[in-house]
């Protein structure tokens, strides 16, 4: 059976499933449908793809992940940031809206499920760590504006161009004048009702009386009845013949790829996008599964998510969509309306079938509009300032590296900006490694432990010069090192001894221990004897045999207290 769990980590949570626990899915699948239709329909609009694909996305999709994942609470779909990265790198190749667009979008998905794929048979989800937090950040906020910007094309009626910041606001200023009054009109209703429901429907719950539960499961649902009533108002007033855009007939056909039209340069051009999907997409799912994991007291096993996010973008390109990932909006709605087990995916997706069966034709006066608002409000959550302030008081290197990448991404696009600021990561990380901490150090007075001799009172020998250097030698820093302790025994000429204190070190590569055996031989020919203290038995594992052990000047001492005492008499 734990054979079996591995496989199909579906397994463990079936085994003791209940047939109130599937009464209890069907229930909360019901609800997170009925919110989550309004949310995929707009997402793939982002992405630049009909209306319709939102719905595509979210059926296999989010079954290949329930059974192969190892989250019971994350929800997987359509999701911001990646129906936006994936119109960013559909666009270059194909016009928005025509068939050969839908059908690279669909390849883009299939690349990127392959990618996971890979990663995980490789064992390389450790290559998500390479996006810092103020990368990540910077991307995100800087995305999530030009998806607002983006938008106002269909919040003002308009035509307009650009996939960056300045041809997006010389395309929006051309084309002001042409502003379409009935669509701008139901634009900023639909602003203000979805802000109002946001805000106060829960409150409305609770004042007419509703119980705890229904205002749980209601409270979020307040777009579906934006939705609704933009849609009649549009009917009723039959607002498309006037210019207003809508979706109208949803064919329910499935696309599928044209064999034809692949070949090894469309697939070359797309793999470093789908790389960037994939990684991007992981790094968020695992941060929302961790989080609710952590909630709940359960295991997520990394490899295994990127087996089941693999799976579930595979499958969304055999559905005919786009990239899917584990959002964090939908898994928070799938948490509120009760979701016990990853049965409400699989419930969910069926009953999004059935409406894409039979439903489809109540989507026809459904304006595009609604669908930039529910963009666009989702989008403003994502641009935090306080990130970049919280981050300035911190470490003015990381904010710096997080503006660095927002305007690269603004300027540039996502690709580039992303690129920018994981080389960026990688030089600040470089830098810092190569400029290690090396501190003088001395005894507090009355103990045995040792602190930096600019930071605490602490007792010294003027024979003795103890040094500590907090980080890994390797060969980054190994120049570093020996030009820091020659202007040390420069500035100290009455020692006799120096101590390394390697308590921080964990590792020392072949250039490190080549430095070091020149910095062993410079101070016998000064007639100083060098000291190691506190190795990690790993360390003196791979030092045994080399000439700095063998010529050693002094001793190895188990702690920087010994040393003191044996070498001060």
């Amino acid at each position: 059976m734990m054979k079996l769990a591995k496989l199909l980590p579906a397994a463990a949570w079936l085994q003791g499933y209940s047939k109130i626990d599937l009464q209890q899915d069907i229930i909360s699948s019901l609800v997170f449908t009925v919110m989550v239709i309004p949310q995929s329909l707009a997402y793939a609009m982002l992405a630049g793809l009909p209306a319709v694909t939102g719905l595509y996305a979210s059926i296999l999709p989010s079954i290949l992940y329930s059974l192969f994942g190892t989250s019971r609470t994350l929800a997987v779909g359509p999701v911001a940031l990646t129906s936006l990265m994936t119109a960013s790198v559909v666009a270059p190749f194909a016009v928005s809206g025509t068939e050969q667009y839908a059908a690279i979008a669909m390849l883009l998905a299939l690349l990127s499920g392959g990618c996971l794929l890979i990663l995980s048979i490789l064992k390389l989800g450790f290559l998500t760590n390479l996006l810092s937090h103020p990368v990540i950040s910077g991307f995100i906020s800087a995305s999530a504006l030009l998806v607002i910007l983006g938008q106002l094309k269909h919040l003002l009626g308009i035509q307009a161009q650009g996939d960056t910041l300045i041809p997006i606001v010389m395309s929006l200023f051309a084309h002001l004048s042409d502003t379409h009054y009935p669509t701008l009109w139901l634009s900023l209703c639909s602003l203000a009702l979805l802000l109002l429901m946001r805000r106060y429907f829960a409150t409305f719950l609770q004042r007419i009386g509703c119980a705890k539960t229904t205002v749980l499961l209601l409270g979020k649902s307040g777009a579906v009845f934006v939705v609704i009533l933009m849609t009649l108002v549009v009917w009723l007033g039959s607002l498309d013949k006037t210019g207003v855009h809508i979706i109208g007939y949803i064919p329910t056909s499935i696309p599928t790829i044209p064999t034809e039209m692949i070949s090894f340069e469309l697939i070359l051009g797309l793999l470093p996008g789908a790389f960037l999907i994939s990684i991007i997409g992981f790094v968020g799912s695992m941060s929302v599964a961790q989080s609710f994991a952590a909630k709940r007291r359960q295991d997520i096993d990394p490899n295994q998510e990127l087996i089941g996010l693999g799976l579930a973008n595979i499958g969304s390109a055999l559905s005919g969509a786009f990239p899917v990932t584990g959002g964090f909006s939908r898994s928070v709605l799938n948490a509120d309306c009760g979701a016990k087990t990853p049965m409400v995916g699989i419930v969910t997706s069926v009953f999004i079938l059935l409406i894409l069966l039979f439903l489809t034709p109540l989507f026809f006066y459904l304006p595009n509009v609604l669908l930039a608002s529910i963009i666009s409000i989702s989008m403003a959550k994502l641009i935090s300032v306080e990130d970049f302030l919280s981050l300035w008081r911190y470490s003015k290197k990381e904010a710096f590296l997080l503006a660095i990448t927002f305007v690269t991404v603004l300027v540039e696009g996502m690709q580039a900006g992303l690129i920018v600021g994981v080389v960026l990561s990688l030089l600040f990380f470089l830098w810092h490694t190569s400029h290690p901490h090396i501190a003088v150090v001395g005894r507090l007075s009355g103990t045995e432990n040792f602190r930096n001799v600019d930071r605490y009172e602490v007792e010294t020998h003027p024979s003795i010069l103890t040094v500590r250097i907090d980080e890994n030698l390797f060969f980054a820093n190994a120049r570093s090192l020996e030009e820091r302790l020659q202007t040390l025994v420069s500035q100290n000429p009455k020692i006799d001894h120096l101590v390394l204190m390697c308590s921080a070190i964990n590792m020392i590569d072949a250039s490190a221990l080549q430095s070091l055996e020149k910095i062993a031989d410079r101070l016998e020919n000064a007639d100083i004897k060098l000291h190691l203290s506190e190795v990690k038995g790993p360390v003196i594992d791979r030092l045994q045999g080399s000439d700095l052990i063998e010529n050693l000047s002094g001793q190895i001492f188990m702690t920087q207290h010994q040393a003191i005492e044996a070498l001060k008499d």
